[in-house]
């Protein structure tokens, strides 16, 4: 493997084997640094009844847990680059593990609260320290498909809090299905110690094949915005939908945490597809694209107060489109940080996509608290038509700047830094 602070330009190929295996060592460290997230939201309607956990409270522990992954994302980053994937994955599955067992030693709201905050330093790594991997051990016309399918775990992590988590909780208790989920973290934590190459050191500050300086003009600010109106709006679905099957359509608990479920294998195959189909002519496109048919997802979402089965539809949806967006994200990242930057680069985007995660839950808790679910569900759909306007704003502007091509150099024979490549 690459030393730590640099990305890979041309890393070696890998045999088949050791390829998969990597694909799914970093799905499974994508699924455990978001467990939590959807746990508390497949769980809700058991923490509301018996935690004594009220509809803002479960908002605010998706807002406590993501606002800590917010801000510690740009130390996470530069962390990353510094230490390498190996000891920064093993780090994030071990505090995975932690940060469940203590969710399900809960008493109440206050050490609920506590869990979910230390459970944001996982996230705060899972993408600077899986981008990482993938650039030093990955060759690049395999990035897209590898990178879809490790942004895939997210949701596979959904499906597993969804339903079989979500059963378990059923005969176990909702207590004993969190412990089941800290005890796989930490057999994943061992299975990344193991797996992975040692890191190599970086380079010393200054020195030769250091990090380079971001390039001008580049996605990433762009980027950080859309992620952040794009996750307000997939935290409150999230956070809120297995609620609402329950609250507001009748649904039992098992059933509604199945509509987690449900958008957890839809957001698989919607990740997948999407960043294989983001070729780099194509993905600066993408992401308003998907942000227009999440848009339509929450209108469904809406339209399912009158009409239940559209709930179903509305979950896949979401899945497909606004769950695919972030995948895309980071196939952009990786297509155009400059070397050794990817894990700092990463960890900005990931950033405004935590913030959203922060933001978008408790403002959706004030209406669900009143019952207000189709306001709320509106308030989504607003949340993604603007991260559809910031990321068309940005890819009209980027092909504008490619087409212009190279600007020539002053006529002094200094040169200036061309557009982003």
């Amino acid at each position: 493997m690459t030393s730590a602070g640099t990305a890979a330009e041309a890393p070696a190929d890998t045999g088949e084997g050791p390829a998969r295996g990597l694909t799914a060592l970093l799905t499974t460290a994508m699924a455990f640094s978001m467990m939590q997230l959807f746990l508390l939201g497949a769980l809700g309607p058991r923490l509301v009844d018996r935690l004594g956990v009220t509809e803002t409270v479960l908002g605010l522990t998706t807002t406590v847990g993501f606002g800590t992954a917010a801000v510690l994302s740009p130390v996470g980053g530069r962390l990353v680059d510094r230490v390498g994937p190996r000891r920064a994955l093993v780090a994030l599955l071990a505090l995975s593990a932690v940060a469940l067992g203590l969710i399900g030693s809960a008493p109440g709201p206050g050490l609920l609260l506590v869990a979910v905050a230390l459970g944001g330093l996982p996230q705060a790594l899972a993408n600077p320290a899986t981008n990482k991997a993938i650039l030093a051990s990955v060759p690049a016309p395999k990035r897209g498909a590898v990178t879809g399918t490790k942004q895939s775990g997210v949701q596979l992590g959904a499906f597993v809090a969804g339903l079989p988590l979500a059963v378990a909780a059923g005969v176990i208790g909702w207590r004993g299905a969190v412990w089941v989920a800290a005890g796989a973290a930490l057999i994943a934590a061992l299975w990344a110690w193991r797996a992975l190459p040692s890191d190599v050191p970086p380079p010393p500050t200054g020195a030769a094949g250091g990090p380079a300086p971001s390039r001008p003009g580049g996605p990433v600010p762009w980027l950080a915005a859309f992620s952040l109106f794009l996750g307000a709006g997939i935290a409150s679905v999230n956070t809120y939908l297995a609620l609402f099957g329950a609250q507001r359509l009748g649904m039992g608990p098992t059933v509604a945490g199945a509509l987690v479920a449900v958008l957890g294998v839809a957001g698989i195959g919607g990740r997948v597809g999407w960043s294989r189909a983001a070729t780099p002519g194509r993905a600066p496109w993408l992401p308003a694209l998907l942000a227009g048919g999440a848009v339509g997802a929450a209108l469904l979402l809406t339209a399912a107060v009158h009409v239940e089965l559209l709930v179903w539809a509305a979950a896949v949806a979401v899945g497909v489109f606004a769950v695919s967006g972030n995948a895309v994200s980071m196939v952009l990242v990786m297509q155009r940080s400059a070397p050794g930057r990817a894990g700092q680069d990463s960890a900005l985007v990931a950033a405004g996509f935590f913030a959203g995660f922060a933001v978008g839950p408790p403002l959706f808790g004030l209406l669900a608290e009143r019952g207000r679910y189709g306001e709320g569900w509106m308030l989504v759909a607003v949340e993604f038509a603007v991260a559809g306007s910031v990321a068309l704003a940005w890819a009209v502007r980027d092909g504008r700047t490619r087409a212009e091509g190279p600007r020539r150099p002053p006529r002094d024979g200094r040169t200036r830094a061309d557009g982003p490549r």
